[in-house]
């Protein structure tokens, strides 16, 4: 990635409605256009997935929030989230709700171990798909989203927990897609809604 170069984040409610409105401009401005479905495969493919379908079929999880490349960087110290007294959200996602700060990063590992394989889908959320990465790069999106300075621990914990897959020189890494219990989809949306709205 060029540091000079200025990240612009996009966001399109419907992609499908965008690659239209993309093709009557192009068609406007005389360029020879592909076909709608070709279009969409095209952004796709640009997002990092194989084809539109499987963009459509990714985890509700991946969409809460864009990956570290475009998200901006949390200031350097914000409180825990704590949820308004009365809460219904069940007791062990309001306790692991405590472990993130209001930027959505990780501040202590649970003591539970189910908390903990849950805390780590946090992570997990937020890194790109269908991309080969290096140790190193893997390493900068971990670190970006925990703030106590463990990455190797974490690294290992997303790869017992088959959300990460490397190869066995541990050059290769590559984002496992799969899909979030109910139970922890539940916590991931109600993370990223706290998350998100002290970040904008």
């Amino acid at each position: 990635m060029n540091p000079s170069r200025e990240m612009v984040p996009l966001h399109t409610a419907d992609v499908s409605l965008f690659c239209k409105n993309l093709r009557q401009q192009l068609s406007t401005a005389g360029i020879d256009v592909p076909g709608h479905l070709t279009l969409l495969n095209m952004v796709a493919r640009s997002a990092g997935y194989r084809n539109f379908q499987t963009l459509k079929a990714r985890p509700p999880a991946e969409v809460a929030m864009p990956v570290a490349e475009v998200a901006p960087p949390a200031p350097a110290e914000l409180p825990p989230i704590e949820l308004a007294r009365g809460s219904t959200v069940p007791l062990p996602i309001r306790r692991l709700l405590t472990c993130f700060d209001t930027g959505g990063r990780l501040m202590r590992m649970p003591n539970k171990f189910a908390a903990q394989q849950m805390a780590i889908w946090a992570i997990w959320s937020r890194l790109p798909a269908h991309r080969e990465l290096s140790e190193k790069q893997i390493n900068d999106y971990i670190a970006r989203y925990h703030t106590f300075g463990d990455v190797a621990t974490l690294r290992r914990e997303l790869v017992n927990a088959k959300l990460l897959w490397r190869t066995q020189d541990c050059r290769v890494y590559r984002k496992e897609m799969q899909r979030p219990s109910e139970e922890t989809k539940q916590f991931l949306d109600l993370l990223f809604e706290h998350a998100t709205a002290a970040i904008r």
